[in-house]
């Protein structure tokens, strides 16, 4: 298996020499930059499977990065967050970021985050058939997403969370599900990562095709694909 190549754009530069030497010890491959300009130039001209963005950097914000890198790359983004941030992690999930981490945090949890990432962001089923509910269609291996014939633009973490709902349709998949079969981790307290993303798959559904609300937040139990007949 090929070394994952991590890029770290974070102006700590003692947390990215600790990070590259635990991610090292992991089998990671490791490049780290401290200023965010920088930080875009590589990542949109070189080939990386993960890219750990702090929010606050010199030379460009956190933010405008990754909204940046978004118009060009699907490259999986975990972002780095100030404890307290909600606001900053918020947005950064709605432009387009995997997950987020809030520092200060354990190492430990942030190798589990990257590796649950790269799990589901290296898993394509490469022999899959396409799948399709009523007038929507995923095809697995391209990973896009059609609306009869007019493309979704989605990001990787929203393809996959698409496609566990529609490969439930009609059945409530709960939040605890969903961060698991989405994210690969268990979902924490006060983790609104998996709503963020229903949120924003729901938004550019709508984008694409007014034909009613597709995702249905069930109270209290999760969230559905509704069939078309349900959806009314």
């Amino acid at each position: 298996m090929a070394i994952a190549r991590v890029l770290i754009i974070d102006d700590d530069v003692d947390l990215c020499r600790l990070l590259a030497e635990r991610l090292h010890s992991e089998d990671f491959a490791i490049e780290a930059v401290h200023n965010g300009q920088r930080g875009l130039d590589l990542v949109l001209s070189q080939d990386y499977a993960l890219v750990i963005l702090d929010l606050m950097l010199p030379g460009m914000m956190g933010l405008d990065v990754l909204r940046h890198v978004r118009e060009r790359s699907a490259v999986p983004i975990l972002i780095l967050t100030a404890r307290g941030d909600d606001v900053d992690r918020i947005v950064g999930l709605e432009i387009g970021a995997d997950d987020y981490l809030p520092k200060p945090f354990n190492p430990r949890e942030l190798i589990a985050r990257i590796r649950a990432i790269l799990r589901r962001t290296q898993h394509v089923k490469n022999a899959a058939a396409p799948l399709i509910v009523e007038d929507m269609r995923l095809d697995r291996t391209a990973r896009e997403a059609w609306i009869a014939d007019k493309r979704i633009d989605l990001t990787s973490v929203e393809f996959t969370l698409l496609e566990a709902l529609l490969d439930h349709a009609g059945q409530v998949l709960t939040r605890d599900d969903l961060t698991e079969s989405v994210l690969g981790r268990k979902l924490g307290p006060f983790d609104r990562v998996i709503d963020v993303h229903v949120s924003n798959v729901r938004r550019k559904l709508a984008l694409v095709a007014d034909a009613g609300e597709r995702i249905k937040t069930i109270r209290g139990s999760g969230y559905l694909f509704a069939v078309r007949s349900e959806a009314r």
